[in-house]
């Protein structure tokens, strides 16, 4: 198993499950596009592991990702990519 530190300290040891959360102006397609982005860094992505929720004002949605991760620079590559599309106003 590898860790995401790089300096020893085994702060995650991969595989293991991830959660990204992704916050969007809501849209007609937000979630296909952000689905897009995040199947071309996990093929493997079930349904199950994809929930959503609206804002208040039903303005945002946040989709959260659990995903398989299986590096440190499988999470690094989807992380950049997300944060170039411009469907996504914050990623936690």
């Amino acid at each position: 198993m590898k860790d995401i530190s790089g300096d020893g300290d085994e702060l995650l040891k991969f595989p293991v499950a991830y959660p990204i959360k992704v916050v969007g102006r809501r849209s007609d397609t937000l979630r296909a596009n952000i689905d897009a982005i995040v199947k071309q860094h996990v093929p493997d992505l079930d349904e199950s592991q994809v929930s959503e929720r609206a804002s208040k004002e039903a303005h945002f949605l946040s989709i959260t990702y659990t995903i398989n991760a299986q590096s440190r620079e499988q999470i690094v590559a989807l992380a950049n990519a997300l944060q170039a599309s411009k469907d996504v106003i914050m990623l936690i």
